[in-house]
C-alpha cells in the first residue's frame, strides 16, 4: 500500500515539475536568464526519475 501512495505522490511531483518548467519557459521568453529553464528541467528530471523508480517497485511486487 505504501508503494502505491509513493507512486501517487511521485506523479504529482512530475505534474508540479511540468508546471514549473512551463513557467520557466514563459519567464525565459520574457527576458529572464536561461538558468530558469535549466533549473526547471533538472527538477522535472529528478521527479521523473523518482516516478520511474516507484513504478518499478510497484511492478516487482511485494518483497519476499
Amino acid at each position: 500500500m505504501t508503494n502505491r501512495i509513493s507512486a501517487l505522490i511521485s506523479s504529482f511531483g512530475v505534474l508540479a515539475g511540468l508546471s514549473l518548467l512551463a513557467l520557466a519557459v514563459r519567464e525565459y521568453r520574457s527576458g529572464a536568464s536561461a538558468r530558469w529553464i535549466v533549473g526547471g528541467a533538472v527538477i522535472l528530471l529528478g521527479a521523473a526519475h523518482t516516478l520511474v523508480r516507484d513504478v518499478r517497485r510497484l511492478r516487482t511486487g511485494p518483497a519476499a
